[in-house]
């Protein structure tokens, strides 16, 4: 009787601590896929630059929706290339409200004035 008791108790701890462990990675799991939802760009665009400073860019489309789109740049915003007025720039961003945030700006080799005939 006693050894069955024993037997029970220890197979009520394993059990115990699995739960626990599974759990615990199971927040681990859930709190990841956030983390890098949230420092992931949501949206690209491509553009040729139309103004640009040091807190802002901005660019126009050109193809399937035409139109103008204001960037803000922080500390954040990777930069590749030399980003001018003129210059055709692939832009990753994020929606913070009604801002448009950039996470990355490339600028190509290419500008608009290579494109004309």
């Amino acid at each position: 009787m006693g050894r069955a008791i024993t037997v029970f108790g220890l197979a009520g701890i394993l059990s115990a601590s699995t739960v626990a462990a599974a759990a615990s990675q199971d927040s681990t799991r859930a709190t990841i896929p956030e983390k890098r939802a949230a420092q992931m760009p949501s949206h690209a665009v491509k553009g040729i630059v139309t103004s640009v400073g040091p807190s802002s860019m901005v660019i126009v489309r050109s193809r399937r929706r035409p139109g103008e789109l204001t960037f803000v740049l922080n500390s954040d915003t990777g930069r590749e290339g030399t980003i001018t007025v003129g210059s055709t720039v692939s832009v990753r961003y994020r929606p913070e409200g009604s801002t448009l945030v950039a996470t990355a700006v490339s600028a190509h080799a290419e500008t608009c004035a290579a494109h004309k005939p």
